[in-house]
């Protein structure tokens, strides 16, 4: 009787945020056990039927579906096992608690890894003012922070080839990082060979944020057990406004090499165009979501993560409105100073892409893939709804 109200006991701290490090995944499977007995949940998103192949959870498969959760927050509401209940299901804490260590774990560099616990606001907008400061430095050095219209010509104040080399080599480096955490990820994984119908169907799920609906269709919960589409909203125009900004550099990288026009363009010519419309949308994306981050339920989540969320959400949201502001005043003297500052939050963006919530997507994505893989292969257990 002692050992059951200890259980109780623990079960209860565990539910309230009080796991230990490096028990997240102890944690998760301890759920996952229950869940998997239970099953009232089986058809809110792809981590339940993924669930029912298993009859134990070890760390990497732990790993594989805290990835694939979406942390959309149906299952925490419909949980009949949810804190107060004395088991403390909270799968959408759970998973987010591993999440983070996936995140830590996969770094490339390891060392760099302990970066994702600390990648809150005052970091990202330090690192993003403190690169701003150098590059106006470098402009007062030059002669003024200030100077006459240059219509528009940025290559007028830092020279092309000096962007390039210093954004290229941080971007590369993200995209390198990246590349190696998700491969170590996969190898984890297991998922074996997939087919390209596999591929197709996983990049369509992560297109369409599937499972951000609920498994219903009528979306996430957030404040409370009211379902809205709005979190699933707010990620698309993020998510496309992000697109269309990488398709405007793209699009004028080709320009400034294939047809010998280098930038300012007008207006309405395809780059800006593309920019405009996603540095929109990453203003209107990442300010509703950091007005759901702050509305949403206290057990939905993992609270201690909050800060990292809000981040990644302030450097998206400050480099679209400095890039936007640089565009509406590039034939303005205040120029070189909008694109110090634009240029800080980017190079900032870059920086942290590989150790801050920017890392989501990109194991989401290869999550998902291990799902699409999976599913199309005999349930070796023959149980659950497939």
């Amino acid at each position: 009787m002692q050992r059951l109200e200890a259980l109780a006991v623990e079960a209860r701290a565990l539910a309230a945020g009080a796991v230990r490090p490096g028990d997240a995944e102890a944690e998760a499977a301890r759920i996952l056990q229950i869940c998997n007995a239970c099953r009232y949940c089986e058809g809110y998103c792809a981590v339940f039927p993924a669930m029912t192949r298993r009859l134990e959870f070890g760390r990497d498969d732990v790993h594989y579906l805290a990835n694939l959760c979406h942390n959309c927050g149906a299952c925490l509401h419909a949980c009949q096992y949810a804190p107060p209940h004395d088991f403390g299901v909270n799968v959408p804490r759970a998973m987010a608690q591993v999440r983070q260590r996936t995140y830590t774990e996969y770094a490339w560099p390891s060392s760099l890894g302990v970066l994702y616990r600390n990648n809150g606001i005052v970091l990202a907008l330090a690192l993003a003012g403190g690169l701003a400061l150098f590059l106006v430095l470098l402009l007062a050095m030059k002669g003024s922070v200030l100077h006459a219209p240059l219509a528009g010509d940025f290559y007028a104040v830092f020279p092309h080839n000096l962007l390039v080399a210093m954004f290229g080599a941080v971007f590369g480096f993200a995209v390198l990082a990246l590349a190696i955490g998700v491969r170590r990820f996969w190898r984890d994984a297991s998922p074996g060979a997939g087919s390209g119908e596999a591929f197709a169907e996983a990049a369509a799920s992560a297109l369409a944020l599937e499972y951000l609906d609920g498994g219903h269709g009528e979306g996430c919960n957030e404040a409370d057990d009211r379902y809205t589409l709005a979190r699933r909203r707010f990620h698309h125009f993020t998510f496309y406004g992000f697109l269309l900004c990488f398709a405007a550099t793209c699009v004028a990288t080709v320009y400034h090499y294939a047809l010998g026009r280098p930038a300012p363009y007008g207006f309405t010519e395809l780059p800006v165009l593309l920019g405009t419309a996603g540095g929109i949308g990453l203003l209107i994306g990442p300010a509703g979501l950091l007005w759901l981050n702050l509305r949403r339920a206290p057990l939905h989540g993992d609270p201690a993560q909050r800060p990292m969320d809000r981040g990644f959400i302030v450097l998206l949201f400050g480099t679209s409105l400095t890039g936007l502001a640089l565009l509406a005043w590039r034939d303005t003297g205040a120029m070189g100073l909008l694109l110090a500052i634009h240029l800080g939050f980017v190079m900032a963006f870059f920086a942290t892409m590989p150790y801050g919530k920017f890392a989501h997507g990109v194991y989401r994505g290869a999550a998902l893939a291990k799902w699409s893989i999976e599913r199309r292969r005999p349930n070796p257990l023959q149980i659950g709804s497939e």
